[in-house]
């Protein structure tokens, strides 16, 4: 999936669309996609202007993209202006490397379970072949009032 395919099922736009490219998609199992980091992003101003490292919540954020485009694929659906896709959960939030300017996250998702728009993922982000985050996410497909 190109990032024109990706802009049709995500509403995030820059800065915060952070998944670039998916490499591979096994319907309502798994996801594996791409996030380019680059010395350009507005993040590494503030985050450290010495050292730049991209924050660990944005690699949540990330994972939680791709796993969005999991369940959106898993449901035959594409968002609309009704409906928005929460976090509900972060569990077990590991972080194990640095991301800097010039990595490449392999961000790699896999579906547990998912009941009544509620779905729970175990979520992985590599640089490389070293872990940088792994966590279980959570996130709820809810009706916009």
């Amino acid at each position: 999936m190109d990032i024109h395919k990706i802009l049709k099922q995500l509403p995030h736009r820059y800065p915060f669309l952070l998944v670039d490219r998916v490499t591979d998609l096994e319907k309502g199992v798994r996801i594996r996609a791409l996030k380019n980091v680059t010395m350009n992003e507005p993040f590494f101003q503030g985050h450290f202007p010495y050292r730049p490292v991209m924050p660990g919540v944005l690699m949540l954020e990330a994972l939680a993209q791709a796993a969005a485009l999991l369940a959106f694929d898993a449901l035959d659906t594409t968002p609309d202006s009704q409906s928005v896709y929460y976090f509900a959960g972060i569990d077990g939030a590991r972080f194990k490397r640095p991301v800097e300017p010039g990595d490449q996250l392999t961000l790699e998702v896999e579906l547990l379970r998912m009941k009544a728009g509620i779905f729970k993922f175990k979520a992985r982000a590599r640089v490389g072949d070293e872990v940088a985050v792994e966590a279980e996410l959570t996130c709820a497909m809810r009706s916009i009032a």
